[in-house]
């Protein structure tokens, strides 16, 4: 396969794990070019990584070997930025959450659809073995039908994450939990139960932070295939612990924490996939390994060059959005509210 020229647009908090994971992408991908707004951070990440630097966006996107762009920028810049390499015909690879809100979320989405450009989105966190074996047992039915769901993100930010001007503010970041951090946990749940029809949420602001957008959000579920779930986002919870996902079936259960999954079946035998790994939940948020991001980068470029829809499209990258929605709207309004 021809390696895919590709350039690094933004130089967000988790810029240097992508360069990691690029990094092990030799012959399959070929950094083109690194842009960032602020000339001394570009210099100080390429020559860092070894990568060319951007002078411009501009020139970047005119460069005829260059085919799609990696975008690490903060979601309030990423709608422009889109619409010009779509205008330029490059393909994206953003990372979430698409934009601040569904509307230029969707907005992304459809001007990526009108040039015929691919759009991918990196929820790395599909791509974990255990995740992976999560969807597969769901899939194949083997344990029967679902019958409830709990997830939980007990993650820690300090202040310190929060004094960092824009962050966990809506005109930056779009919120705060919910679309910042949640989402991943939230993203993956749909992947493999299949959508929310219905939640009854509230979300605020611990004494613990001092933040515009929320940092707690507790909430019931109502799966479309009949499920039942609930759901407690936090970074309010010190030290900080891995994400769990519990699914509760006919024949027994299957419990995601972080890296691991474990199935227990009502005949008392179980398996154990994946390996402990670290997610970001504590108070370094780039405590994770860049092996599920490498992993995402080379499926993206091996759907360019196939023809095919990357793991996870622009367009899918919606539910979770609209999902973030409703539970904010029925934090706001006191009631249920449909997805």
């Amino acid at each position: 396969m021809q390696p895919l020229g590709i350039g690094i647009v933004g130089l967000g908090m988790v810029a240097d794990i992508h360069a990691r994971a690029l990094a092990e992408l030799g012959g399959v991908i070929e950094v083109r070019g690194v842009f960032s707004r602020d000339p001394a951070r570009r210099a100080a990440f390429a020559a860092r990584h070894g990568l060319p630097a951007a002078p411009s966006l501009e020139g970047l996107l005119a460069d005829p070997k260059l085919e799609a762009i990696l975008l690490l920028t903060p979601p309030d810049a990423r709608l422009a930025i889109v619409e010009a390499a779509a205008r330029a015909g490059k393909h994206v690879l953003t990372e979430k959450p698409l934009e601040r809100t569904t509307a230029a979320a969707t907005e992304i989405v459809e001007l990526c659809e009108r040039a015929g450009v691919t759009l991918g989105v990196v929820f790395q966190h599909r791509m974990r073995a255990a995740a992976r074996a999560l969807a597969d047992l769901v899939r194949s039915d083997a344990l029967g039908p679902l019958a409830a769901v709990q997830v939980a993100l007990p993650w820690w930010r300090p202040q310190a994450y929060y004094d960092a001007p824009g962050r966990g503010t809506y005109a930056r970041d779009g919120g705060g939990v919910l679309i910042t951090q949640a989402i991943h946990t939230l993203d993956l749940i749909l992947s493999v139960t299949g959508p929310v029809a219905e939640v009854a949420a509230i979300a605020g602001t611990t004494r613990l932070h001092r933040m515009e957008a929320e940092d707690f959000v507790g909430a019931g579920l109502r799966f479309a295939n009949g499920a039942l779930g609930s759901l407690v986002a936090t970074t309010a919870a010190f030290p900080g612990r891995p994400e769990s996902i519990d699914l509760s079936f006919a024949a027994g259960s299957a419990r995601l924490e972080g890296g691991t999954l474990v199935v227990t079946r009502l005949d008392g035998s179980s398996e154990t996939v994946g390996s402990t790994a670290g997610t970001g939940g504590g108070a370094d948020p780039m405590a994770f390994p860049h092996d599920w991001h490498r992993d995402i980068i080379a499926d993206f470029a091996a759907a360019i060059r196939s023809g095919r829809p990357p793991a996870v499209p622009g367009r899918t990258a919606l539910e979770v959005h609209r999902l973030i929605d409703a539970l904010a709207r029925s934090a706001r309004e006191g009631r249920a509210v449909a997805v």
